[in-house]
């Protein structure tokens, strides 16, 4: 089962929470938009620009255009989408939360919590930038076993 698989918070009350939760903890900025089949919400804290990127369910995907019986019905299909959409943004503020309280808490500092997700000057996350070097690695087959040593 998935997080919020049944909430009723809307999207945008999530959304709302997110910067309100940021702008609690000291974020500067805060900006969020959609495009397609997602979602981005970025952030400026602690001399760092942070991004998040949503996906969001496709209103064309086949699970939300059919019905059990299969015949097609646009009302529960928008239903069905809007759910997973508010199940997604109800998500994405429960990582966010987690992140800052960890930090707040003194379990990691903020740049670790927030590494993958540090946009960097070319735009592109750290996370871009360091997948295809992890991938490179893992698939050469040099990687450091779990416990080296033991």
């Amino acid at each position: 089962m998935r997080y919020a698989q049944h909430t009723s918070v809307s999207s945008e009350k999530s959304k709302a929470e997110i910067e309100r939760l940021l702008t609690r903890y000291g974020a500067t900025s805060f900006a969020s938009g959609w495009q397609n089949d997602q979602a981005v919400i970025q952030f400026h804290m602690k001399e760092r620009r942070i991004k998040f990127v949503l996906p969001l369910p496709s209103k064309s995907a086949k699970a939300f255009t059919q019905s059990k019986r299969g015949a097609r019905h646009e009302e529960m299909a928008y239903k069905l989408w809007e759910q997973a959409t508010r199940q997604r943004w109800r998500a994405l503020a429960l990582v966010v939360k987690a992140k800052m309280e960890a930090v707040q808490s003194g379990i990691s500092e903020f740049q670790d919590e927030f590494m993958a997700h540090i946009v960097l000057p070319d735009g592109r996350t750290v996370s871009e930038h360091a997948a295809p070097m992890i991938a490179a690695a893992y698939k050469s087959g040099k990687v450091q076993a779990l416990l080296p040593g033991w």
